[in-house]
């Protein structure tokens, strides 16, 4: 084998191993638990108030419902979320351009050279039509409780959860995040995840059948703009 096939051969197997690096840490990403709820110090319980049954250090409601309304509250999100979009575009354009020029005179006298004369003309026509339609429909059902990671200054609740099932060789997980207001929270702990402000919610899998819906890397990389046909 020559030294420029060898250069060749080993020009390819680099591409191929980093493609698969970078495959690989697509993967690793999808199993990180970055998204899973921190973990909150357990503080002991403070010591009771001597001659009285009730203490101040903890929080009693006995006419109002409890909400989630601290660090470390459950609450939970009921998904409610439908979205749908349409977008149609028609373009239709023409255009005519036409020059005549003819042939100039001298003296009452054609100009001529030989069977050629001055005489020039220009006749040009474009057209173009183009349409194009795109419609996409989203919607996802369901609960998923989440975890109040900060009560910010004005009283709305931070919050982020995931709910992670797994079904024969493969797992389904929902993620959310957003803000939600006090006020917003009904009497049974629950809110409407369009109540959310800044909301982010992903739905996704990993296992054999995630696998087999996706396009492999080699396929993304052909059909990406870095192939140049």
């Amino acid at each position: 084998m020559s030294k420029y096939h060898c250069i060749k051969m080993a020009r390819i197997l680099f591409v191929l191993v980093a493609m698969l690096g970078l495959s690989a840490c697509a993967s690793n990403n999808l199993r990180k638990s970055e998204f899973e709820p921190p973990v909150y110090e357990v503080l002991p319980p403070p010591s009771p108030i001597n001659g009285s049954i009730y203490s101040s250090n903890y929080k009693m409601s006995l006419f109002s419902d409890i909400k989630a309304h601290r660090v470390g509250d459950l609450l939970t999100i009921v998904l409610v979320e439908e979205t749908t979009a349409s977008k149609s575009a028609d373009i239709s354009t023409d255009k005519n351009t036409s020059i005549s020029i003819p042939n100039p005179t001298i003296l009452g006298r054609a100009v001529s050279f030989g069977s050629r004369t001055l005489e020039t003309g220009v006749d040009t026509s474009n057209e173009f039509d183009g349409s194009g339609s795109a419609n996409q429909s989203n919607s996802l059902d369901g609960s998923v409780s989440v975890i109040v990671e900060q009560v910010l200054a004005n009283g709305n609740l931070r919050v982020r959860g995931q709910k992670l099932i797994t079904i024969n060789q493969g797992d389904e997980f929902v993620r959310v995040t957003g803000l939600v207001r006090p006020e917003d929270i009904r009497g049974d702990n629950t809110v409407l995840s369009t109540q959310i402000a800044d909301a982010h919610f992903s739905y996704g899998g990993r296992g054999v059948i995630a696998d087999s819906n996706s396009v492999g890397w080699l396929a993304r990389f052909f059909n990406s703009p870095y192939w140049p046909l």
